[in-house]
């Protein structure tokens, strides 16, 4: 699990074979947010046909906006806060996992935040519903399955949280970020994906709990050096 990536020298040829993934995940999100917003602008797609809906996934319509509204933002802040946090999470994660694990697991986080969003949204009278009509984009639910992942895998791992000047434990920060966006959406009446980001982070806890248990020693030694 947590290796150096090693691979012959013709992989490495290409110029996306030099980036990292996460790199490269960056610069999807950049790219396909200027496309979508370009399409959008131009009426070439209507927004139901990228950004989440729960009323169209459950009517059985747009089931493919759970891949195209990982890569759509809400405008240059929201694309910039979380191309930001990946940076740096991204970039940790693809070195304790490698390339290729890092990647699938980027994007299965992405797409369970998604489905979590639509079934609780369907739920009346939760706690946790949206709106059934409310669209929902951005890569912060895979980036909450990064998050949930370092959880497990580095709880003891030092970082800051918005608005707090000390460090705190990774174990600690992870569900504290969760809530302080919650209690942020709620005050201000700011409309955040907050469902997306719990799911995500219910996928990161399922798979690092997977690694757990399946590279007791390697996880066990990961955990001792980010101490």
């Amino acid at each position: 699990m947590a290796r150096i990536y090693n691979v012959s020298s013709g992989q490495r040829d290409s110029f996306f074979g030099r980036l990292s993934v996460n790199t490269i995940l960056i610069l999807m999100n950049v790219v396909l947010f200027f496309v979508f917003t370009i399409m959008i602008s131009y009426n070439l797609f209507s927004i139901d046909a990228i950004a989440i809906k729960p009323a169209n996934i459950l009517a059985g319509n747009y089931f493919w906006t759970f891949l195209t509204s990982m890569f759509m933002h809400g405008g240059f802040f929201h694309l910039f806060a979380n191309m930001f946090s990946l940076l740096f999470i991204g970039s940790l994660v693809e070195k304790i996992l490698g390339r290729k694990r890092y990647f699938w697991f980027y994007m299965m986080a992405g797409l369970f935040a998604g489905l979590f969003f639509v079934l609780i949204s369907a739920i009346p009278l939760s706690f946790f519903s949206t709106d059934f009509n409310a669209f929902a984009v951005g890569s912060s639910g895979a980036i909450f399955g990064l998050i949930g992942s370092l959880m497990l895998l580095t709880p003891n791992l030092p970082v800051y949280l918005m608005f707090i000047p000390i460090p705190i434990k990774m174990k600690y920060a992870a569900p504290g970020m969760l809530v302080l966006l919650w209690l942020i959406s709620a005050a201000g009446n700011v409309s955040i994906g907050n469902t997306a980001h719990l799911g995500g982070l219910i996928a990161g806890l399922i798979y690092g709990i997977y690694l757990k248990n399946k590279y007791k020693n390697k996880t066990r030694i990961i955990s001792k050096h980010f101490s």
